[in-house]
């Protein structure tokens, strides 16, 4: 009798991972500006070869296995192994400082990245072949960083070269993330004090929404680097004309054509998010409401958005990372932020300050990203109960 695979994407992982064994665990630099030396596990840590390969010989074996103990045990392991490998890369940071000089950078190599990657998608597919509701699999996904946060805060992995940077640059860290901070907040805001009385307007006027989406839709094919580019003659004309503007903090460049720019391509994510919501809600509904004597703003208040916001959260979710990662882009006419890191990094080619910049931005939009799939969550089961 054959054996019948029953897992194939996790197959598919550990045999990838059993590829990414020939790429560099780290890097290793004798200073911040110098290439680094790709080292690989096997010189890194002498034993290390013989745990990794029975954890992906384990792993491929699970994938043959059926049933939920499985899948709980390939839980465990795949996120044993994340933590093991979070904790290494410190301790590889910290061997590699005391046996080469105190100014050598150790930075995290491909092979680590895409084995972290791994155990993470490894984890993902188990919970979510192991818990329906979709609350659970979000407590379950976010447990995944408890240890990892710990080693990081108690300072087991201050000697990585990532973290020697923010550590030279705190103050310059701090002031990107709360400017970044200020872009998204500053972009939402406005979009949707814009977008949803726009989305409502081309709901009731079904007429009017081809003009509407096809302007928007224009909007949104119009490179960011462009369009912020198109806003600075028209600012800067502006403010030369009204000068009153300038003490407003109104600028040809800087943070004023960033989050015009970027208020206008949240629009048509937003309108549709709107109209979709609303054209859901079933007209029977409708008529019962008004039949039972509701008029037409308790109607909407009562019924319309209850039932439309689910659509109009996961409108405003791709409009907020979308915002986080189109901020990096803004740094290029000075609205700051963590793009000002990445093209400070790019300039004098050091790309531990460039990851300085990705790295948050990454992070920061993977929390937004977490935090509205909990929303949504959380509506769909008070929605079921």
């Amino acid at each position: 009798m054959p054996i019948k695979c029953h897992n194939r994407v996790l197959l598919l992982l550990a045999c990838v991972a059993i590829v990414a064994v020939a790429l560099p665990f780290v890097n290793v630099a004798p200073n911040r500006l110098m290439s680094g030396e790709a080292r690989p596990l096997w010189q890194v840590w002498s034993f290390a070869p013989l745990l990794l390969a029975g954890a992906l010989g384990a792993l491929v074996a699970l994938s043959f296995w059926q049933g939920r103990k499985a899948q709980w045990l390939t839980l465990l392991l795949c996120e044993g192994l994340f933590i093991v490998l979070f904790w290494s890369a410190g301790r590889a940071a910290a061997h590699m400082v005391s046996a080469e000089s105190p100014l050598a950078r150790t930075s995290v190599g491909s092979g680590l990245w895409l084995w972290l990657a791994l155990c993470l998608l490894a984890c993902s597919d188990a919970i979510r072949r192991l818990v329906p509701t979709s609350v659970w699999r979000w407590l379950l996904n976010a447990q995944i960083w408890c240890i990892p946060l710990v080693l990081l805060l108690s300072g087991e992995l201050n000697d990585l070269s990532l973290l020697k940077e923010y550590a030279n640059r705190q103050e310059v860290f701090n002031d990107a993330l709360a400017q970044h901070l200020t872009i998204l907040f500053g972009t939402l805001v406005p979009a949707l004090l814009l977008g949803i009385p726009l989305g409502m307007w081309c709901y009731r006027h079904p007429s009017r929404q081809g003009g509407v989406f096809t302007v928007l839709n224009v909007i949104q094919t119009i490179p960011s680097v462009a369009l912020f580019g198109l806003l600075i003659a028209p600012l800067a004309g502006l403010v030369t004309s009204f000068p009153v503007l300038r003490t407003l903090g109104i600028a040809g460049t800087g943070l004023t054509p960033a989050l015009i720019a970027l208020v206008l391509y949240a629009l048509l994510p937003l309108v549709r998010g709107v109209v979709a919501g609303l054209s859901q809600v079933s007209p029977d509904v409708l008529e019962s409401a008004h039949a039972m004597g509701m008029s037409a703003r308790q109607c909407f208040w009562k019924i319309q958005l209850p039932l439309a916001l689910p659509l109009l959260l996961r409108s405003l979710r791709v409009v907020a990372v979308q915002t986080v990662g189109m901020a990096v882009i803004a740094a290029l006419i000075g609205a700051g932020g963590f793009g000002s890191l990445v093209f400070q990094g790019l300039l004098s080619s050091a790309l531990d300050l460039v990851l300085l910049g990705v790295v948050p931005t990454i992070v920061l939009a993977v929390v937004i990203d977490a935090l509205f799939a909990l929303w949504l969550a959380l509506l769909g089961r008070r929605a079921n109960d």
